[in-house]
């Protein structure tokens, strides 16, 4: 183990910081290029680790590169490691893949996903050895017990063997499966009956996991039980590994992993199925099709329903021996999506992007993965609601009360690393404000309504990964036609899509404080029920907070010139402001747009009206903004960035 490895465990096992889960994973779209191409990702891989890259669009296969072999193995295939000139060069930030046109890592204008497992204790290792025929046991540094644990000769063709905490409930060690084929647990022996320990692994005689004179790749994922030790306080929990039962069922079993995953593979142990890959990145949708790869075939990308993500885990919300046939065992690996601390720079985390399309495919960079993003195509409000969660086709429209609309008009795809294409073909002067979740500033969760309350609140609450209460809270039902809803710790609820006055009837009869909690959130019945929690009903929360330097929601009392310090030092680059006192509207100015001394253009959420430009109701203020004597009198909410 690395000195730079020891230090890290010893501080998380301390209760210092530990890694970040991106810092450990990467889930990496790129296209190929035909040319030598360096993939940046934030992985340091000179700490070792493991590199998976699958051609998205044809029929290629799965190529894995280890930092502990040199060259190529398929996880559809049998075959003996080679083509060693191929071996990605493994960087301090990602790795570099050389000049080839081959279809399986670098075609020009083929599209790719590059998985990448970083050497960490008490989440992945890799280990090698040369066989000698006897029952007999491998030294690993994983730093705990391994849940799973995938063998391959890398000097004979054989099949891939895999071991599963999951496989079976008492004695998981008599079993194995194998990664290059649909077939079902088989009890044949690999492991010599012995159980992996946090020291070592047992490998038996067969050719397949320890042949006399072979050699043989391991790689060794961990299964994190409340010990994990990552994050700023090195006490979270980012891959587990485990099983559950089908049940035949639109709604299937819900998953509880303690945390929402960015990837999964998932297979059936009973029956012959194969090993499905699924991530955030290219997309797992609450409610829609899921793009998934099939870790034991080459065929290209599949889209169909299979999955949801859960603030807490996943759940399968179709019926399909893949994922869901009743009383049959899945087996699983889930990595946790990042990051685990939050943002310290608000260009990471928000950017607004205002300029002229550029036909039917507009890419509109932000810097990062975007989570959530609103536009308007012609610098006219009311302005179109897309996010990671719900998929690329299904809009909202903050104007208006309408259910969720799912059609090819105004599709925004998400599946970029860095940044979104929006697919609007009719737009001219388009705007585009983009977000990243991160922890204590802003999340996305979807849930069902159950229609349930006790004492004013709903009975069962809601889990989301702000990990501080949530300051403001946009909800909309999906389905069916309903208000905005929107919740602010200061002035009590309002509607998006209306310039009313605030209520200070609390949102569903329940206090902010006891709505809203780090964890999660539990809105009552109310008389306004089909805004929030109808029972059955879909729904989308968006959660904004404060983070010091990065963004500020709070309100205001306004009279003359008022400067609101929002504890920045270089003004705001996005401002949202409402009157809560009377009517008026919610308007959005911004730095790309122009926040001067003189007119500034806005928006209004709650309007189809065009953009105003007329205007001089904010001038710019290095620690937030200044609202001027032009803006009527009054209390207003602002939510700002930096």
């Amino acid at each position: 183990m690395s000195v730079s490895k020891i230090v890290a465990a010893a501080a998380s096992s301390a209760g210092g910081a530990g890694l970040d889960v991106d810092e450990c994973f990467s889930c990496h779209l790129y296209d190929g290029t035909g040319s030598s191409q360096t993939i940046t990702n934030s992985i340091d891989l000179t700490e070792g680790g493991l590199i998976w890259v699958k051609n998205r669009g044809s029929a290629q296969e799965h190529v894995l590169f280890s930092s502990e072999t040199s060259g190529v193995l398929s996880s559809d295939s049998t075959a003996a490691i080679s083509s060693a000139s191929l071996q990605p060069t493994f960087n301090s930030n990602g790795f570099t893949i050389p000049s080839t046109t081959w279809g399986a890592l670098n075609q020009t204008s083929q599209e790719y996903v590059s998985w990448t497992f970083r050497k960490a204790p008490k989440f992945f290792d890799v280990v090698t050895w040369t066989g000698n025929a006897s029952n007999r046991a491998i030294s690993h540094n994983l730093g705990s017990v391994p849940a799973m644990i995938i063998v391959k000769s890398t000097s004979v063709a054989t099949d891939w063997t895999v071991y599963h905490v999951g496989i079976d409930a008492t004695s998981p060690e008599n079993y194995h499966i194998v990664l290059n084929s649909t077939a079902a647990r088989s009890n044949v022996e690999r492991w010599n009956s012995t159980a992996p320990t946090s020291t070592e692994f047992t490998v038996g005689a067969s050719v397949r996991v320890n042949g006399t004179g072979e050699t043989y790749v391991a790689y060794l994922f961990a299964h994190n039980n409340n010990d994990g030790g990552f994050g700023p306080d090195g006490d979270q929990d980012i891959i587990k590994c485990g099983s559950y039962s089908g049940n035949g069922s639109s709604t299937g079993p819900v998953i509880d992993l303690g945390f929402e995953p960015q990837w999964l593979m998932i297979k059936n142990a009973s029956t012959s199925r194969d090993w499905l890959i699924f991530d955030n990145m290219r997309g797992i949708t609450t409610g829609g099709n899921d793009p998934f790869l099939i870790a034991n075939g080459s065929a290209a990308e599949e889209n169909n329903p299979r999955i949801r993500l859960t603030s807490t885990g996943f759940q399968p919300d179709e019926v399909s021996s893949d994922t869901n046939n009743n009383g049959e065992t899945y087996i699983y690996m889930a990595i946790r999506r990042g990051p685990l601390a939050a943002p310290d720079d608000a260009t990471k985390v928000f950017d607004v992007t205002a300029k002229s399309y550029s036909g039917q495919n507009t890419t509109v960079n932000s810097g990062f993965s975007t989570d959530f993003n609103m536009l308007v195509p012609n610098r006219v409000g009311g302005l179109y609601v897309h996010d990671r969660l719900r998929g690329e086709l299904d809009w909202l429209r903050t104007s208006s009360t309408g259910a969720e609309t799912t059609e090819t008009g105004y599709p925004v795809e998400f599946d970029h690393q860095d940044g979104i294409v929006d697919k609007f073909s009719g737009g001219s002067n388009g705007c585009w404000w983009q977000w990243k979740r991160a922890p204590s500033y802003f999340d996305v969760v979807c849930y069902l309504g159950d229609g349930t309350s006790s004492n004013g609140t709903r009975t069962a609450a809601i889990p989301h990964n702000l990990g501080v209460q949530p300051e403001m809270a946009w909800i909309k039902r999906r389905d069916a036609t309903s208000e905005w809803v929107v919740a602010h710790k200061d002035v009590g609820a309002g509607y998006l899509n209306l310039n009313n006055s605030f209520s200070t009837y609390p949102i569903g009869g329940v206090n902010h404080n006891d709505a809203f909690t780090a964890t999660n959130f539990k809105i009552g019945t109310w008389q306004q029920e089909n805004n929030f929690n109808y029972s059955g009903a879909t729904y989308v929360a968006y959660l904004f907070a404060s983070v010091a330097g990065v963004s500020k929601i709070s309100s205001v009392v306004h009279s003359g010139t008022t400067n609101v310090d929002a504890g920045f030092s270089n003004g705001s680059r996005f401002v949202l402001l409402k009157r809560t006192d009377a009517d008026g509207d919610w308007l959005i100015w911004d730095g790309t747009r122009g926040i001067v001394s003189g007119n500034d253009p806005y928006l209004a959420l709650n309007s189809t009206a065009a953009e105003v430009t007329n205007t001089d109701y904010i001038d710019p203020l290095s620690s937030g903004f200044t609202l001027t004597s032009n803006l009527t009198a009054g209390t207003y909410i602002y939510y700002a960035i930096a």
